[in-house]
């Protein structure tokens, strides 16, 4: 199976239980990937205006839509939506004259932020069912790009920056939470470490997510840990796999985090068309 299909199986899955049982989706110790990843991401305020379902579902390592400034009248895109809680709430940010738009790839997931869609009267939201390695939205056409712990699933990283950025409109920002690895570590370790932080391992090297955003086209990367994974909060999930905690403990403290990452697209040139001309011409 590829990690593109066992993702898709993997929160198909979520969806349903959500949308059947009620279940908070990364409350099922089964997963073992729930505190302190998904915890106390939202506050009251956030989560008290949203449909149920819509919180049961989130499954991020942060909250985007906290860190980054959203104006009123821009449009918004979230790669890996889910069941929708950051483009709902994007788009009271954004008012009635912005627009968020929610990209997904899962059936189970655009049928539960639909209704979560629904529920909330969200009438300037728009889910689209695609992959993030190819956003099926027109170059320039999207003000932020925003995505909750769902790009180190993506199997190729610098496509889907390269994506994000190509939709952008320039000045365009991009702002996401991800999980990152801050140096080396053991393969057997980094392996199990992001299994458990992520449930499906894939994070950079704080280095490479940078790289591959200069790569990419961006400007003003910053990257601001937002949460530092403790050997203590995966110890039991670590001992089922076989590994010997207290002896891989310095190796792996402080080298997994959360991060909130910003870059921004360049403005277009003094020199689009017609812009030199008018600038000669008043000299």
């Amino acid at each position: 199976m590829d990690s593109q299909t066992a993702v898709r199986e993997k929160y198909g899955s979520i969806a349903r239980s959500v949308t059947q049982s009620q279940a908070t989706a990364c409350c099922d110790p089964a997963m073992r990937c729930c505190n302190p990843i998904t915890k106390d991401l939202y506050n009251a305020s956030e989560t008290g205006v949203l449909p149920e379902n819509a919180v049961l579902a989130s499954l991020g390592c942060g909250n985007p839509t906290a860190l980054i400034e959203l104006r009123e009248g821009e449009t918004v895109l979230d790669l890996g939506s889910g069941g929708g809680i950051d483009v709902l709430l994007s788009a009271k940010r954004v008012g009635p004259t912005g627009r968020a738009y929610g990209l997904d790839m899962t059936d189970d997931m655009l049928a539960l932020a639909r209704e979560n869609q629904r529920q909330a009267g969200a009438v300037n939201v728009e889910f689209l069912k695609g992959e993030i390695e190819n956003i099926p939205l027109s170059d320039n056409s999207v003000d932020v790009v925003i995505s909750n712990c769902v790009i180190n699933l993506s199997a190729d990283k610098s496509r889907v920056l390269r994506e994000a950025f190509r939709v952008l409109r320039p000045g365009g920002r991009f702002a996401v939470s991800d999980v990152v690895v801050r140096g080396e570590i053991p393969a057997s370790v980094r392996q199990s470490m992001l299994l458990w932080v992520g449930c499906i391992a894939g994070a950079m090297e704080e280095s490479d997510y940078r790289e591959k955003l200069v790569t990419a086209g961006f400007v003003d990367v910053d990257l601001e840990p937002t949460r530092t994974y403790d050997i203590e909060d995966a110890r039991v999930f670590l001992t089922e796999a076989g590994i010997e905690v207290d002896k891989i403990a310095t190796q792996v403290e402080g080298k997994f985090v959360s991060a909130f990452i910003r870059a921004t697209k360049p403005n277009a040139p003094c020199c689009a068309p017609g812009c030199c001309d008018i600038a000669e011409a008043r000299a």
